[in-house]
């Protein structure tokens, strides 16, 4: 009979990185699939190479697994073409195997919620194509399991941040500049409360969702620091710096004049609604079922000003 232990991490970037942290630092075998070998695996993390679109190729490199985390991501401009075929190699390698498939996911399939806190019983009402195809994403692994077919638990989680962070809002464009002595770049609205979610915070939750069976069968914000205004975070990061940080905005036509050369521009400014409205994660029902909470905002900034600095020097 196989024995089911291990926790198999699809994907190797910012967040599949720091969840095989998690699991190895909390003794459980751990493999990350990939299809190039990462760096900063801890010692003891097996990897393997692996086509996620091809399932037959996904299901060999889970075999064995007890859990299945789905932590891969597409590049930004071709998200909607290929970002469901990698579900669906991962769903694959669940189904085979009979692991429980945890789903790291994105609030894109919310669409605007009028700057509502969101919470997980809101419905899929996306409107935009990138919105449109999370939630079909979604819809397919909740069609999957109550079919029988899968288990499944499904995190998520906001815009991302922390130390290794580089492709995000928070990321070169603000982290960066900022500890360069620039000014930091912001498509939006910064004096509005928008959630931030910290990518060691989100490893944490991704594993108590792959470890806890309270979990099964459901959605859950995953916790982060508490919410403030994108405004309040820059005097965070300047507070580390010793220097204020400055911002410079782009014009809400300039982005859509952009948009219309600029593949990446187009891709961004489809999301822009969600830094023109409040933008507010509700994590209370993980933290009122799992009795744990983000790491603090203050302390969250300054781990990743510290890699910041130590990546480009003083």
């Amino acid at each position: 009979m196989r024995v089911e232990s291990v926790h198999v991490i699809f994907g190797a970037g910012q967040v599949g990185r720091a969840l095989a942290v998690q699991l190895a630092g909390s003794g459980r075998a751990v493999r990350v699939i990939s299809l190039h070998e990462p760096t900063g695996l801890p010692e003891g993390v097996e990897w393997r190479s692996a086509d996620a679109t091809d399932p037959d190729a996904a299901t060999d490199a889970a075999v064995g697994a007890a859990v299945v985390y789905q932590c891969l991501n597409a590049p930004y401009t071709q998200w909607p073409q290929r970002f469901p075929l990698l579900q669906a190699g991962v769903l694959t390698a669940a189904e085979r195997t009979g692991a429980l498939l945890v789903s790291l996911e994105n609030l894109y399939g919310y669409g605007p919620t009028d700057g509502k806190p969101m919470t997980e019983d809101l419905p899929l009402d996306a409107r935009t194509v990138k919105g449109r195809t999370r939630a079909t994403m979604t819809r397919e692994l909740l069609r999957a399991a109550d079919a029988g077919r899968i288990r499944i638990a499904i995190g998520r989680a906001s815009d991302f941040f922390g130390p290794g962070v580089t492709e995000s809002a928070l990321g070169e464009r603000v982290f960066a500049k900022a500890c360069s002595g620039k000014k930091a770049d912001f498509l939006g609205n910064p004096e509005l409360p928008h959630t931030y979610s910290y990518v060691p915070d989100i490893a944490a939750g991704l594993a108590t969702l792959g470890t806890d069976e309270r979990a099964l069968g459901q959605v859950w914000h995953l916790p982060g620091p508490e919410t403030v205004t994108t405004r309040a975070v820059l005097e965070l990061i300047g507070a580390e710096l010793g220097h204020p940080v400055g911002v410079r905005t782009l014009p809400k036509p300039v982005m859509r004049a952009a948009a219309v050369v600029n593949p990446m521009m187009r891709a961004l400014a489809e999301m822009a609604y969600e830094f023109e409205e409040p933008f507010v994660l509700d994590t209370t029902k993980f933290e009122a079922t799992f009795g744990r909470g983000g790491t603090p905002l203050a302390t969250a900034v300054a781990e990743t000003v510290a890699w910041y600095r130590a990546r480009t020097g003083p």
